[in-house]
């Protein structure tokens, strides 16, 4: 600690006074975290406007305002947009901004690699982006990649497969990083189990990425050479299988999913013990839950497949195991619901959103329970009724958490207070959104129309209408949260050190805005 005291003294403190070398060659935690958070806020308004044109087409049958090969465009970007350039990347600039001051330490521990892995991204995304400029438009295979569909993609592929590889690498470095922080800067006294519960969720979704990134990244490659090399991994004339890509693929996408939603669970376990004033129910059981979830995300991924022809051994085995992974999520919700109780209530708009998450995320897992069962997904998959399920789990699950971290800590990272008004009306507007949206879908896809098609029968016109209009709404209300933002980043009333009556934690021993360079002498951890 010592050292790195001495080595933090040789060098003026406060950023560069040149804007664009401080934040070009920044190594700084805080100013990396803020990119992150810039790049992902850009990204999710991209992949938002990419929601909203797959919603204008499908509020009225026939075709009316896109082709069907740009539709498919755009359920394909809107995916990978959303997942790898809007929820990732603000999971690590949350980590990035706040694990340091969780746990007492200086900076991250490998400074140099967070540089290089944010600013891999934009042109990661350039590449990505590029591709609806390109002869025969954007990748159209879906954001599973699945094969022999995707390999008919155009000029795009190689950016496709090469922007997903730049995409794992920057996931990589930031989780390698996570993990060499929390594991080795952690301020004297501050054992892993007195951790805070984010720090522990981001210990357990580093773990996660850096097992599985590998595999995605090589069976995009076995598709690179499927394509230019002669290969035929996944190609049945020349004795390949194309399943064997949904049996990789999804190797990685299941645990992807609980990447996903894991820091969520983190940020919810801070705001709902804040807002409620007393003590997380069941800190141990939090964490240990949080690693049964990481643990069985891995036996679970051929619940995606149920439809290919599995045998039945293997549908049985997965649709136990997918069950078997509500437990400890229900924990966790129990365990929410328990610190809430007999607690003084405030309804602060971090809590807001944090209610929202928990209460809608339900909803999502229960409709996913509902898909683990093989029979019955027969009749589910590949309908709307999934398109409802995953984006209640990743709209008011991922995405809720992060605005209720963005609301909880704001006036930490800037000083100054967001309009409170303002912030329950970007909640309200964007609930009845959500659910306009998204609930309609379950009924659609039960009554059995299909997903990633531009047109559709006639009967299922009222839900569909509905559902564009909760988009619209919901889109357009995240306009206000940008207002919110960039309103509260230029001035307001300015923020205690404690900013909430109930907080706790060592972020909140820190002034508003905290120093540029924190903790340069470790606290101690009684």
């Amino acid at each position: 600690m010592t050292d790195h005291a001495l080595v933090h003294d040789d060098h003026a403190h406060g950023p560069d006074p040149h804007f664009v070398r401080r934040w070009l060659t920044t190594t700084n935690h805080k100013d990396l975290g803020a990119l992150y958070l810039w790049l992902s806020l850009v990204m999710f308004l991209v992949g938002g406007v990419m929601a909203l044109v797959i919603r204008a087409e499908l509020f009225q049958p026939g075709m009316q305002l896109v082709r069907p090969e740009f539709f498919n465009q755009m359920t394909t970007m809107h995916a990978l947009v959303m997942i790898f350039g809007g929820v990732m990347p603000a999971f690590v600039g949350l980590s990035n901004w706040l694990l340091p001051v969780m746990i007492g330490a200086p900076d991250m521990a490998l400074p140099r690699i967070n540089n290089w892995g944010f600013w891999i991204l934009p042109f990661a995304f350039a590449l990505l982006i590029a591709t609806l400029f390109m002869p025969g438009g954007a990748p159209a295979g879906g954001w599973t990649m699945y094969p022999p569909l995707v390999l008919q993609t155009g000029p795009a592929f190689p950016f496709l497969i090469f922007a997903v590889h730049l995409l794992g690498i920057s996931s990589i470095m930031g989780a390698i990083n996570v993990i060499a922080t929390i594991l080795n800067l952690r301020a004297p006294g501050m054992t892993l189990m007195k951790m805070p519960l984010f720090a522990w969720s981001w210990l357990i979704t580093a773990f996660l990425i850096i097992a599985v990134m590998p595999v995605l990244a090589g069976a995009v490659t076995m598709l690179l050479t499927d394509r230019y090399f002669g290969t035929s991994f996944f190609n049945a004339a020349g004795g390949g299988d194309p399943v064997l890509f949904q049996h990789v693929f999804w190797f990685f996408g299941h645990p992807e999913v609980y990447i996903l939603i894991l820091p969520a669970f983190g940020i919810v376990s801070h705001i709902i013990p804040t807002f409620s004033r007393k003590p997380l129910f069941g800190h141990a059981s939090m964490v240990y839950a949080m690693a049964a979830i990481a643990f069985l995300s891995f036996i679970v991924w051929a619940h995606h497949m149920f439809t290919v022809g599995l045998p039945l051994a293997g549908m049985l085995f997965f649709m136990f195991a997918t069950m078997i992974i509500a437990v400890p999520t229900g924990v966790k919700v129990f365990n929410w619901t328990a610190t809430m109780w007999r607690g003084s209530l405030s309804f602060e708009t971090p809590m807001l959103f944090a209610l929202g998450f928990v209460f809608m995320f339900t909803i999502g897992g229960f409709s996913g329970l509902m898909l683990a069962m093989a029979p019955v997904d027969f009749q589910y998959h590949d309908t709307y009724f999934v398109v409802a399920h995953f984006h209640y789990v990743l709209v008011p699950g991922a995405v809720y958490s992060i605005m209720a971290a963005v609301y909880f800590w704001l006036p930490k990272w800037t000083g100054h207070m967001y309009d409170e008004r303002l912030g329950k009306l970007h909640f309200w507007l964007s609930t009845i959104g959500v659910n306009l949206t998204f609930f309609p879908m379950h009924f659609s896809g039960l009554a059995g129309m299909p997903r990633r098609i531009p047109d559709y029968a006639l009967q299922f016109t009222t839900f569909n209408q509905i559902s564009t209009v909760g988009a619209f709404l919901f889109g357009f209300s995240q306009l206000l949260f940008v207002y919110v933002v960039i309103k509260c980043v230029r001035g307001g009333e300015k923020a205690t050190a404690q900013v909430w009556e109930g907080a706790e934690g060592l972020e909140w021993t820190l002034p508003s805005p905290p120093p540029y360079h924190s903790f340069t002498v470790p606290p101690v951890v009684r």
